[in-house]
C-alpha cells in the first residue's frame, strides 16, 4: 500500500494493508515521525504502523509550526480521512501522548472512528500539566532537553547543530506549558500507560492518573531507563504493544 492521498502527515515506513489494526504514533516534543522507524519496523507486518509528522521539522521543515496542542490534535485528527476505514490504535510518547488522547476525543465525538486503545508513554495525565516550568531562554531549554536525554549531547554542545533541533523543541514545550484538562475531559478508549520510575519529568502517580480520564480502563507498565526508556528496553516495548493490540479488535 503506497501512503493514502501522499499525505503531509502520515508516513507509513512498513506498509501492511492486510493488518487488522493501525497503529498511529504520534512523536515527542521536538520530535518527527521517523522516531518510530524501529517501532514499525519490529511490528510488521502484524500491525500496519504509521508515524504522525508534525508540519516544521524534516521533509515539512519550510512549514510553519503549530503553536497550541489544540490546533495540533485538530490538523492531526483531520488527516486520519486520509488512512483506510479499519480500527485505530494510537502510541503517544511524551507530548505525543497528549496528542494521542486530544485526537482520540476527536474521533470518538466528531467523526465516530473507532479507537481500540490509546497507549500513553512517558507522559503525566492531561489534569497534571499545566505547571511546566518556564523556561523563557534557549539556555533554559537546552537544560530541559539534557534533562530529559534522547538528545545526542554532541547535538547539543554544536551551534550549528543544535540550531536545526531547538525551534520544534521551543515551539512544541510552550504549546505543553499552556495545556491542561480536567478529569472531567475522558474517552471511552482504554489507556494503557507506559511510564519509567526514574523519568525526571513523569512521576509514577501522575503517570496513573491517565486513568481519570478513560471510561475504558487499561493496564500500567513500568519500566527503568529514564524519559526515554523506548530506546532503553526496546523489546519489552514491542512485547507490550504487540500483546495489546492481539487483544483488542
Amino acid at each position: 500500500m503506497t501512503q493514502p492521498q501522499r499525505s503531509r502527515w502520515m508516513r507509513n515506513f512498513h506498509p501492511s494493508p492486510t493488518a487488522r489494526i493501525r497503529l498511529v504514533c504520534f512523536p515527542h516534543a521536538g520530535g518527527s515521525a521517523s522516531y518510530y522507524f524501529p517501532l514499525s519496523s519490529a511490528l510488521t507486518p502484524e500491525f500496519d504502523v504509521f508515524g504522525v509528522q508534525y508540519p516544521g521539522r524534516q521533509d515539512r521543515y519550510s512549514e510553519p509550526f503549530v503553536e497550541t496542542i489544540d490546533e495540533l490534535a485538530d490538523q492531526a485528527h483531520a488527516a486520519l480521512s486520509a488512512l483506510p476505514d479499519s480500527p485505530l490504535a494510537f502510541f503517544g510518547h511524551s507530548m505525543g501522548a497528549v496528542l494521542a488522547f486530544e485526537v482520540a476525543r476527536r474521533c470518538e465525538t466528531l467523526s465516530g472512528r473507532q479507537v481500540v486503545t490509546v497507549f500513553a508513554s512517558g507522559s503525566r495525565a492531561p489534569s497534571r500539566y499545566g505547571d511546566e516550568r518556564n523556561a523563557k531562554s534557549d539556555t533554559d531549554l537546552v537544560g530541559v532537553m539534557r534533562e530529559l536525554g534522547g538528545t545526542d549531547p554532541r547535538v547539543l554542545e554544536n551551534p550549528e547543530l543544535l540550531a536545526t533541533f531547538l525551534p520544534a523543541f521551543r515551539n512544541d514545550y510552550r504549546a505543553l506549558q499552556a495545556y491542561h484538562r480536567g478529569t472531567d475531559i475522558g474517552i471511552s478508549a482504554p489507556i494503557v500507560v507506559m511510564t519509567a520510575t526514574d523519568d525526571p519529568k513523569t512521576s509514577e502517580t501522575d503517570a496513573r492518573a491517565w486513568h481519570e480520564h478513560t471510561s475504558g480502563g487499561g493496564e500500567v507498565h513500568t519500566f527503568t531507563g529514564g524519559h526515554f526508556y523506548l530506546e532503553k528496553q526496546p523489546q519489552r516495548v514491542i512485547e507490550v504493544v504487540s500483546a495489546t493490540l492481539r487483544s483488542v479488535g
